[in-house]
């Protein structure tokens, strides 16, 4: 999936997030709740959107972190608002999914980036030992 296909679907996601939230019933419990499931059910696309205009690499990885932490709040707040009656567990389940499998790819993604990460610095070292011991890194 490319990064503007999945700035999409973590767009969706939000918006059928804040969908669910202005469902519940008013009161206490369904404001708390549906504050708290918009704010991090928006701050999944607003942070992957910021992540893929990382400054560096590590930027990248933090960035995505938070993605990582507000995906997994979100379907906290999800399964939450069934157990808590503010929505029916079968109207959720399908939203609840949808939150697993974007979790699941921005972890996958934080794995590679990091494995890319080091698999750079593992070739700069070896470059650098050649280089130091007058060994060509071409070629070789």
């Amino acid at each position: 999936m490319t990064p503007e296909e999945m700035k999409r679907r973590m767009k969706q996601y939000a918006l059928r997030c804040i969908k669910l939230a202005l469902s519940f019933p008013r009161g206490p419990v369904g404001e708390v709740v549906g504050r708290q499931l918009i704010k991090c059910s928006t701050s999944v696309p607003a942070n992957y959107h910021s992540a893929c205009s990382a400054r560096s690499h590590a930027d990248f990885l933090n960035k995505l972190g938070i993605v990582e932490e507000e995906a997994d709040e979100s379907i906290f707040w999800v399964d939450f608002s069934a157990d808590a009656a503010l929505a029916k567990r079968e109207l959720v389940e399908d939203l609840l999914r949808e939150g697993k499998e974007i979790l699941a790819m921005v972890v996958a993604s934080e794995q590679t980036a990091k494995a890319n990460a080091e698999r750079r610095k593992t070739t700069s070292r070896s470059t650098r030992c050649r280089s130091a011991k007058g060994e060509s890194s071409i070629g070789n």
